[in-house]
């Protein structure tokens, strides 16, 4: 079983005007309300592709019920745990050709609360994989994840984890599956710059070298690298109209894990991954299984080391 960890899932306002004035009345043309989170958004592709996951997460308060009933078209397998907060809102406002974010800080969690939490976590064994992703509310400590991660490694499982800076460093001399920061991340972490494809490798690499299995690495127009001891593969990014800054990274994950799950194929499950966050920055949402498999048709994968 695949599971998504959401530490701090949200009800996703997104707004669309013809133009943002400060200090004066906006007219919302068009509005959507979405659930959001990186997980989220990571079992809504596993389940387009047609693979079982478990959504785990907090989630509280009347936003919280919101947040389930806007969920449950998905269908979704979910185990989530109750807080007495409420589930935070991020509001996402389209105008101008720009998006602007102002997003939740997210709800308090009490220790009961996260034991409850922790105590599902210690359930995942052998065969499993976990799928960390996206922020976590103030209370919970630095090493939720690390502590996550030190559980599920020691159950057998494997982990799959999308972070950046120390939290990901901690992470990884116990192994994780797949580690995805961006090329800009990339350079953030070891504080430097990046002359071509060969430093994003090398740095990448690198982090191979401190405990990660494999390395995706995605360069928005440049297309994607994919990363492992021995060998590097690029492979080209579609042409389509950009439609959606949000998901496409975690579609990539998605594809990358089921594939990998499904056919033990890290070469397959590259294309795969690229395939599915290239389709969700194409669509007004996250990818449908359609747009999965146009794209998918575009994506060339070459050796280059």
């Amino acid at each position: 079983m695949i599971y998504t960890v959401t530490a701090n899932p949200s009800i996703d306002y997104v707004l669309q005007l013809t133009q943002l004035t400060l200090g004066e009345v906006n007219r919302v043309a068009e509005d959507v309300k979405l659930p959001g989170g990186k997980g989220i958004n990571v079992s809504r592709i596993l389940k387009e592709l047609g693979l079982q996951s478990k959504a785990l997460g907090f989630i509280g308060g009347a936003t919280g019920q919101m947040f389930e009933h806007l969920l449950s078209k998905h269908q979704l397998q979910t185990d989530f745990t109750t807080v007495m907060a409420d589930t935070r809102i991020n509001v996402k406002i389209k105008a101008s050709d720009e998006e602007t974010e102002i997003n939740g800080q997210g709800p308090t969690i009490s220790a009961t609360e996260k034991a409850d939490f922790l105590q599902k976590i210690a359930q995942i064994g052998a065969g499993d994989v976990v799928v960390m992703a996206g922020s976590i509310p103030p209370q919970l400590v630095a090493d939720f994840y690390l502590n996550i991660a030190k559980t599920v490694t020691q159950n057998g499982a494997e982990f799959v984890i999308d972070t950046t800076g120390q939290a990901l460093l901690d992470t990884l001399p116990l192994h994780p599956l797949v580690i995805k920061p961006n090329h800009h991340e990339l350079a953030e972490l070891f504080q430097t710059e990046f002359n071509g494809i060969t430093d994003i490798v090398s740095a990448a690499r690198q982090l191979i070298e401190q405990g990660a299995q494999q390395a995706l690495v995605s360069m928005a127009g440049d297309g994607a690298l994919f990363v492992t001891k021995e060998h590097a593969y690029q492979c080209n990014a579609p042409k389509d109209i950009v439609r959606n800054s949000v998901g496409a990274g975690d579609s990539m994950i998605a594809g990358f894990v089921g594939t990998y799950m499904k056919q033990n194929d890290a070469v397959a499950s590259f294309r795969m991954g690229a395939a599915c966050g290239s389709a969700t920055a194409f669509s007004e949402d996250l990818a449908n299984l359609d747009k999965i498999k146009a794209v998918y048709e575009q994506i060339n994968v070459t050796q280059i080391q």
